[in-house]
């Protein structure tokens, strides 16, 4: 669920639009929530967050919440408060998901690779998750900031994502989403703890079972999620990536489209060759190509990943730098994330409650039976008797979501999250008015020193290279300046799956999942 714990927070105002708790545009939305407010969490009295927290700025935002920093009254503590909209949670799913990442925080043990949760609450508007403050930043960021990144620094890093595999995976738990912005410094200090911040996607698990759903970050799934058929094995996976991407700065099964980036995982080739490769140890390398193992019952245990020799003489693995181009990878790669991350948080923005109405409406004349679900057959006639402005791709998928599910029907929720997310970028005014956004002066470009200005605002240090490197990326032309088309090239392509709503992204991976079996892809990973 978003970038949990970013530093100190505690309210809920999830989009700009929606204040509450004493707050000015609460009372907008209360009367909404007063006509039938959910209860998320069982056997937890509802209370103001405010009445014990003091609280504070923005810390992060993800797809359903905000964190901010906030103050314990009492004891005058600094710390993180995740606050999940009631808004947001549009269908069971949501809410069931909720739930879930409340009760493994509670189960799992403390420890010092991952965020406490203090206590979970709730008002009529929101849940929020109340969490030690980790204030060190994301693990990338620190990576490129440190200037000096080797095989030794990498291992560190390694030893503690595979510490919280083993730890979730002695207590019944799969993650299922690891990737770097789930980790977090504790601190400033160079020997911060590093600690694994989200549980959103996690699930519970006994010995033996399988799970089907596909859920995660495409960059980092393991194949047999794509085949759906899958245990704990699958974080082992997504650590292999981690630390493939940590000691060549970019990941191992890349494409421009998401299909490629399955069908890259599938094939499970993995580059030695480029730089820096030639230059880390076998030992690295065996561990990579050990933790990628296409057959999850032939892949290390985490245990066994950390008994492997590279990981065991951390401490002896080679000190030299793995060089600048590494640095200004992985630079690029976050940053990269973090200018698709804004410009998405500024399109969520722009979704208004008239959209929402608008799609209540069509939902309601789509569903001529009446009985708060529409089939595939009334969502056909629907969007052509609607002369719906979305691709006969995006409605494709959005009918073979809904045909993947198991009902063949889409409830009035899953309607909403996915014709929102499918609105959201597809529709052109959304990203006219993210890029104006960034195109300060309005001339119809966005110009080094505004991109600059916009990341600054997010606290991002060292924003001139940052800039430089976005541009490398995203300017095509080489004429020093991002165009409206080379932007929108930008949002399309190599899509950032963290923001799409979990809805999207599963019925979009079912969908896909489906593609690949029917053209044989899914045979790859067996040849």
């Amino acid at each position: 669920m978003g970038n949990c714990c970013r530093s100190p927070a505690a309210v809920a105002r999830e989009d700009v639009k929606s204040n509450f708790s004493g707050h000015d545009h609460a009372k907008k939305d209360a009367g909404a929530a007063k006509k039938a407010p959910i209860t998320v969490l069982t056997g937890v009295a509802k209370e103001n967050i405010e009445d014990k927290y003091l609280v504070d700025r923005e810390l992060g935002r993800g797809e359903f919440g905000v964190t901010y920093l906030c103050i314990d009254r009492d004891s005058r503590e600094l710390l993180a408060c995740k606050s999940i909209s009631k808004r947001k949670l549009r269908t069971a799913v949501d809410i069931e998901d909720v739930r879930r990442e409340v009760a493994i925080m509670k189960h799992l043990p403390n420890n010092s690779s991952i965020v406490s949760l203090k206590e979970a609450c709730e008002d009529d508007n929101a849940v929020h998750l109340v969490m030690e403050l980790c204030e060190g930043g994301e693990l990338f960021d620190r990576i490129v900031a440190r200037g000096h990144y080797t095989e030794r620094a990498a291992a560190a890093v390694t030893r503690t994502i595979v510490e919280v595999v083993q730890l979730c995976h002695k207590h019944g738990v799969i993650h299922r989403d690891l990737k770097p912005e789930n980790f977090l410094f504790a601190n400033k200090k160079e020997n911060s703890p590093l600690k694994a911040i989200d549980f959103g996607l996690s699930i519970f698990f006994k010995p033996g079972e399988r799970f089907s759903e596909i859920v995660g970050s495409p960059y980092y799934m393991a194949p047999e999620v794509l085949k759906r058929n899958y245990g704990p094995e699958i974080d082992i996976w997504s650590a292999g990536v981690i630390l493939y991407i940590l000691l060549c700065g970019v990941p191992p099964f890349w494409a421009e489209s998401e299909q490629g980036v399955a069908q890259a995982i599938l094939r499970g080739i993995i580059d030695f060759k480029r730089d820096p490769w030639p230059n880390i140890s076998e030992s690295a390398k065996s561990l990579v190509k050990q933790m990628l193992e296409p057959d999850p019952k032939l892949r290390l245990t985490a245990k066994q990943v950390l008994e492997h020799p590279w990981l065991q003489n951390a401490k002896k693995a080679p000190n030299v730098p793995l060089g600048d181009v590494v640095k200004s990878r992985l630079k690029q790669f976050s940053m990269m994330n973090r200018f698709k991350r804004k410009a998405l948080r500024v399109i969520a923005d722009f979704l208004s409650i008239e959209e929402v109405e608008d799609i209540k409406e069509m939902f309601r004349k789509m569903d001529t039976d009446n009985d708060g679900i529409v089939s595939i057959e009334e969502l056909k006639a629907g969007y052509q008797n609607f002369n719906s402005q979305l691709a006969e791709s995006e409605v494709q998928m959005l009918v073979e979501s809904v045909d993947t599910n198991g009902k063949g029907t889409l409830d009035y929720g899953e309607f909403i999250a996915v014709s929102l997310h499918l609105r959201r970028m597809a529709n052109d005014e959304h990203l006219h008015k993210a890029f104006s956004y960034f195109d300060k002066d309005g001339n119809g470009y966005i110009e080094p020193d505004e991109l600059r200005d916009t990341l600054m605002e997010d606290g991002a240090d060292d924003c001139t290279n940052v800039a430089d490197d976005i541009f490398q990326e995203v300017d095509t032309d080489k004429d020093g300046k991002i165009s409206y088309d080379e932007f929108v090239a930008m949002m399309k392509t190599g899509t950032d799956w963290r923001k799409a709503s979990r809805h999207y992204s599963r019925g979009r991976f079912n969908s896909l999942s489906m593609k690949l079996m029917k053209d044989g892809s899914l045979n790859l990973g067996n040849e």
